[in-house]
């Protein structure tokens, strides 16, 4: 909601109405309601539009149209794209009634009932809960009370990811600001929620139009060319499937096939990580058969498919996945292949029925047309939200750490490992033996000395495999100590060591208060609360668990306390508390400094050596040179961090710190040396380095801080970084090393390393 908005956009009152009440109807054409629910469903609909119209009367979005136009699209998404029912729809339409209007949850309560309240309740976001509390991240918070209800109903974050994805739809009308900050948060959280809930159409839009806010050349640059080679491919496509459609039809088989180009974010990711032109993406599409069959034939007749495939190509058998015989945790189901095509290009088959193709789009809620389906997926859909309420529930680390936590441990890649006694065990990726040891229980855990992995003794810090079988070894006199936290993986592990770290913490502070308490009577000093926190100060311990807990350890000695009250005599306040002396203005914080200087410039912070006072430092994960598109990120304490709007690490601190960025452009008329780093590749042959370095020395007189080359099998790989003034000079200058005879290609790297 915005009392400011689009200059550009017409408002036509009768306009607006027609096609409010034709999202409506195709709202109600589009609802499949339960034939004996049917009039009280559609009772309930009617009741939450009138109110949410009314209560979003004369509100307007920043794009200029009228608020109730979003409510209406987030229950159509609820509906077409995700095949929600009813109190979904219901809770849609009132998503934020609660939030910008009069309207209050008692009042939604009373007029729907409980489950929709509560399905309000936890879509509200966390300043309705929080008022005027300061925040360190008003995005984590708001995440962690959403997980938080979502673990008790998922329709939560469905209903949320459909809100997003329509605010992702219509970014447009944002200020630039704006469109980084919940771009790079839906690239951090909301993408891989989405994929964790089986939704793949709306995890692969999330992601595209994240890229291109936060990437628009990269975005653009690869929709041209899916845009360009589409005449192309659909030809290579129409003779490719064409053996395989003869054979289907002569064995009778029911079908249809498609051709799915890959998500643009997805080929982006591909070519930059490969380092790899658009051309040599090979997977750039998959070839998708549907099969229309029983389930109780599914599976051979997928398999029958497979083999009809691999008649015709020749497949990898490095890229065969069956994700039938073991569905992935999402409950997603395919085969997968990579084959062979007569031209010499592979090409991705995926091989499924309608069943599977439905479930592969739409995820959790498309398995409930399927009941024969339904145990299967509630359990691992329960499993799952069990983990969920682990990290919530028994943790107590503040909100950014739960959304490391929750990214780290709830989204990443799992595997199966098995106890003595053939039990299964699904832990993420990279989980140690430790992990698995608190796993089992807490007490195992804090307990373990080490494991036998396939009846080989390992230690604590041993990285699980899939099928391994583990057996926890044990000791009663065993105690966890603060470095197994650098072992773990899960939350589940990290939250049961620092429990228990705090209980044996707790006792060894009881010991302390009474080792001092001993040294005090032997000193014959008094043990009040002067003279501890003298001692305190004057030992510079970090926290009273800090000291005490020394002293349970013996690291603080008697002779160390007779020394304080030796050598102190009256205790001098202001020695020992400096920063109780008061500030000069010439140490105005960072914050204020920020805060005059975009009063005085509010559209930008400008990058050049006027500002004497701000400070600021460009990031070294992305190293921005004058001519990027860059963005300022204000950390509380820190200088403001300059970062490229498209590198990963300021995308991640974007969707945790939105409120600290800062809009930052380069002074065009400085002309300072910027560290840049290239990539290299060429055939290896005499003359190359002087070729290179003669381009960069004598045509651009730039200075080289370090060139690193190595040759394998005729082909050299060479990494430089050097200095120069904007990106406009590096552009020219990897365009001419292109040119260089035998060079193959030339690429910006981000992540700038030493080489010796």
């Amino acid at each position: 909601m915005s009392d400011i908005t689009n200059s550009n956009y017409i408002i036509d009152l009768e306009a607006e109405k027609k096609r409010i009440k034709s999202k409506y109807r195709t709202l109600l054409q589009s609802w499949r309601p339960k034939e004996a629910t049917r009039d009280r469903d559609r009772k309930l609909i009617v009741k939450a539009f009138k109110v949410s119209v009314e209560a979003h009367q004369g509100m307007r979005r920043k794009s200029g149209e009228p608020y109730i136009f979003h409510p209406l699209e987030v229950a159509l998404i609820c509906v077409n794209e995700i095949g929600l029912g009813t109190k979904s729809i219901v809770s849609a339409l009132l998503h934020d009634v609660v939030e910008d209007t009069d309207y209050t949850l008692e009042d939604i309560r009373a007029l729907f009932g409980d489950k929709i309240a509560q399905i309000i309740d936890g879509l509200t976001k966390i300043r309705e809960i929080l008022g005027n509390q300061p925040v360190e991240s008003m995005q984590a918070e708001n995440f962690k009370r959403l997980l938080l209800t979502m673990s008790d109903d998922v329709r939560v974050i469905l209903i949320k990811l459909a809100d997003r994805l329509h605010n992702m739809r219509t970014l447009d009308s944002m200020p630039t600001e704006k469109q980084l900050k919940i771009a790079s948060e839906t690239t951090f959280l909301y993408a891989p929620l989405a994929h964790r809930l089986g939704l793949h159409a709306i995890k692969s839009e999330l992601e595209d139009l994240a890229l291109r806010y936060t990437d628009p050349n990269a975005f653009q640059s690869v929709l041209t060319n899916l845009r360009n080679s589409k005449n192309e491919r659909a030809k290579f496509i129409r003779s490719f499937v064409k053996p395989i459609k003869t054979e289907l039809d002569r064995q009778g088989i029911v079908y249809h096939i498609t051709d799915r180009e890959k998500s643009i974010s997805s080929i982006w990711n591909k070519m930059k990580n490969k380092g790899v032109p658009f051309q040599e993406v090979f997977d750039v599409f998959a070839v998708r058969i549907i099969v229309e069959t029983p389930l109780e034939t599914e599976k051979s007749v997928c398999l029958n498919v497979y083999s009809i495939v691999t008649d015709n190509y020749l497949p990898n058998r490095q890229r065969f996945r069956d994700w039938i015989s073991t569905p992935k945790a999402n409950g997603y189901e395919s085969l997968h292949t990579t084959v062979m095509s007569k031209s010499g290009q592979w090409v991705e088959v995926q091989i499924r029925t309608k069943r599977m193709d439905e479930i592969a789009e739409k995820g959790y809620a498309a398995h409930w047309k399927y009941k024969s389906d339904v145990k299967k997926v509630e359990s691992g859909l329960d499993e799952w939200l069990e983990k969920v309420r682990e990290v919530l529930h028994g943790s107590e680390i503040d909100a950014l750490d739960f959304m490391s936590e929750f990214k780290l441990n709830l989204f990443s890649k799992e595997i199966m490992v098995f106890t003595p006694k053939g039990d299964v065990k699904t832990l993420p990726l990279g989980a140690t033996t430790l992990d698995f040891a608190y796993n089992i229980h807490s007490e195992v855990g804090n307990h373990c000395i080490a494991a036998k992995v396939n009846h080989k003794v390992v230690p604590l810090d041993y990285v699980l495999k899939q099928g391994d079988q583990v057996q926890i070894l044990t000791s009663e006199t065993r105690r966890p100590n603060e470095e197994w936290f650098t072992y773990l993986k899960t939350a589940r592990a990290k939250s049961s060591l620092k429990t228990a770290l705090k209980e044996l913490k707790k006792q060894d502070v009881d010991q302390g208060k009474l080792q001092l308490a001993l040294i005090f009577g032997n000193l014959k000093v008094e043990n009040n609360k002067e003279n501890r926190l003298k001692l305190f100060t004057y030992l510079n311990c970090k926290s009273k668990v800090d000291f005490y807990y020394k002293l349970a350890k013996g690291e603080i000695e008697e002779q160390i306390i007779r020394d304080c009250f030796e050598i102190t005599g009256v205790f001098n306040w202001k020695k020992y508390v400096p920063f109780w002396r008061p500030k000069s203005d010439a140490n105005k914080n960072l914050k204020s400094i920020i805060q005059d200087e975009l009063r005085k410039n509010p559209d930008n912070l400008l990058l050049d050596k006027s500002i004497k006072d701000l400070k600021f430092k460009v990031a070294q994960c992305c190293n921005p040179i004058p001519g990027d598109d860059v963005i300022g990120i204000n950390l509380p304490g820190k200088p403001i961090e300059i970062h490229r709007t498209n590198c990963e690490t300021a995308i991640s601190l974007m969707s945790t710190f939105g409120n600290q960025i800062i809009k930052a452009k380069w002074n065009e008329g400085e002309k300072v040396g910027f560290l840049a780093g290239i990539k290299i590749t060429a055939n290896d042959s005499f003359g190359l380095i002087s070729s290179i370095v003669a381009v960069i020395t004598k045509e651009y007189n730039i200075n080289i801080r370090t060139f690193h080359i190595r040759s394998s099998g005729g082909t050299a790989d060479g990494t430089v970084t050097l200095y120069v003034s904007d990106n406009n000079i590096l552009k020219k200058l990897i365009k001419n090393i292109n040119a260089v005879d035998g060079v193959i290609s030339v690429i910006r790297i981000d992540e700038i390393k030493e080489y010796h």
